[in-house]
C-alpha cells in the first residue's frame, strides 16, 4: 500500500531547518543575520519539539563556540549565518578542524566584502569555505540548488560531519534560501542518517586521537564516563599538546587524508546533457538553474551544450571535470562572483580546452541570456 508523504511549500531556509531535524540535529547556536535568519527561526520552534535545544548567542563567535561545546557532549549541532558572520567564526572553525569536532555550518551567501548587499544574492564565499581559516586543513562544502535539495543535502552534511569527524559547510545563496518550492518530506528511515562512531575501549584506555583506529578515531561524548583533553594545539593521541615533529606531521597528514582518501564517497555532482556536448557550462547553486534553462534553449537552437553542476564544492570533483574537458571544445563558468571557482577550473583543465567566464556582483542573478550569448561566442 502506498503511503502519502507530507508535502509543504517552504523557503529554502525552512527546508534546511527541517532537514537538520530529520538528520538528528538537536542543538542550534546562532545569531540573526540576513539572509539566513529563517533557519534559526524555524529551529527555535522545531528543536524543542524534538527534545533539542535552541539558543541565540550574543554574537557569531559565541554561536560557533556553543556548537562545538554541544557536539563534544555527543549532540549533533549546527549554526547558520551569512558572509560577515562566517568571517567572524573562522578562528573557531579552525578549532573545530584541528580538534576534529563534528558540526554543520550553514552559509546563506550574499554580496560582499564586509556588509556588502545583505538582501542580494552572491556566491563569493566559495574560497572562504575552503581556505577561510588558517593552516592546512581538510574541508567539505556542499552547494544545493533547490529547496528539496537543501533538505537532502543538509541531511548529508550531518552524515559527512559525523562520518569524518569534522565541520561541514552548506553553501547556498539568498535566492535559493528565500524562494519557495514544494517540498516532499522523506519518511523516517528513507534517507540514511549516520551517527558518529563511539569508542569500544574502556574509559581508562581511551585516546581521542588514536590513529590505530584509522584516519577517523572514534569520539566519546563528554558526560558519558570518558574524560579527555581537547585543544587547538597540535597534539598526541591522548589529546595533550605536543611539539614533536613526527607526531605533528602525522596528525596534519591524517586529517587531510581522511577527506582526500574518501573523495569517491564525498564528491557529488550532476551532469545534464553532457554525453554529446561540445560546450560545457559549469555552474552551481541558483546560477545552475539559469544554466539549465540556457542549455535547453541552446539545444533547441541546435547547439550541443551541457551542464556540469558540482554539488560538492569541496572537495571539488576535479577528476571528473578533467575527463569531460578532454571531450568538449570549451567550458563556460558562471558564478555570482568575479572568478572564484573559475580559478579552480582553470587549474584543473589547464590547456585541455578554453575556459571563459560569466561573473556578476551587482545583486542580480545571472540570467539565461547571458549564458546563451557566451556559449554561442565560444562554440
Amino acid at each position: 500500500m502506498s503511503v502519502t508523504k507530507k508535502v509543504a511549500l517552504l523557503q529554502g531556509n525552512e527546508a534546511c531547518a527541517h532537514g537538520a531535524v530529520y538528520a538528528g540535529c538537536r542543538f542550534f547556536g546562532g545569531y540573526p543575520i540576513t539572509p539566513s535568519t529563517e533557519v534559526a527561526e524555524v529551529l527555535s520552534a522545531e528543536l524543542p519539539k524534538a527534545g533539542g535545544a535552541f539558543i541565540q548567542m550574543e554574537d557569531e563567535i559565541s554561536a560557533i563556540a556553543s556548537v562545538i561545546g554541544a557536539s563534544l557532549t555527543g549532540v549533533k549541532a549546527m549554526t547558520a549565518s551569512s558572509g560577515p558572520g562566517i568571517s567572524l567564526k573562522q578562528e573557531l572553525i579552525g578549532y573545530a578542524c584541528i580538534a576534529e569536532v563534528p558540526c554543520v555550518i550553514v552559509n546563506v551567501m550574499r554580496g560582499g566584502p564586509s556588509t556588502g548587499m545583505p538582501t542580494g544574492p552572491g556566491q563569493s564565499d566559495v574560497m572562504q569555505a575552503r581556505w577561510g581559516t588558517h593552516g592546512d586543513h581538510a574541508a567539505i562544502a556542499l552547494a544545493p540548488a533547490s529547496c528539496q535539495e537543501i533538505f537532502t543535502e543538509t541531511v548529508r552534511a550531518f552524515n559527512l560531519a559525523e562520518t569524518y569527524r569534522m565541520p561541514v559547510q552548506i553553501l547556498y545563496d539568498e535566492i535559493v534560501g528565500h524562494m519557495r518550492e514544494r517540498i516532499e518530506f522523506p519518511a523516517p528511515g528513507e534517507l540514511e542518517v549516520v551517527n558518529r562512531a563511539a569508542p569500544t575501549v574502556p574509559p581508562a584506555e581511551y585516546k581521542p586521537y588514536d590513529p590505530s583506529f584509522g584516519d577517523v578515531p572514534p569520539l566519546a561524548a563528554f558526560g558519558s564516563g570518558y574524560r579527555f583533553h581537547v585543544t587547538g594545539l597540535n597534539k598526541a593521541a591522548d589529546g595533550f599538546p605536543t611539539t614533536k615533529a613526527a607526531l605533528v606531521d602525522a596528525e596534519e597528514r591524517r586529517q587531510l587524508r581522511k577527506v582526500e582518501a574518501n573523495r569517491a564517497a564525498i564528491e557529488k555532482n550532476e551532469e545534464y546533457l553532457l554525453d554529446d556536448a561540445e560546450v560545457l557550462v559549469l555552474a552551481y547553486g541558483s546560477t545552475s538553474r539559469s544554466a539549465r534553462y540556457a542549455v535547453n534553449q541552446l539545444r533547441q537552437d541546435g547547439i550541443k551544450a551541457g551542464l556540469f553542476r558540482p554539488i560538492t564544492l569541496w572537495p571539488f570533483p576535479e577528476a571528473r571535470l578533467m575527463e569531460l574537458a578532454q571531450r568538449v571544445k570549451a567550458i563556460v563558468v558562471a558564478e555570482l562572483n568575479l572568478g572564484q571557482m573559475l580559478l579552480e577550473v582553470q587549474r584543473i583543465v589547464g590547456q585541455q580546452c578554453p575556459v571563459t567566464f560569466i561573473g556578476r556582483v551587482d545583486g542580480e542573478p545571472i540570467n539565461p541570456d547571458q549564458i546563451i550569448d557566451q556559449v554561442k561566442e565560444v562554440r
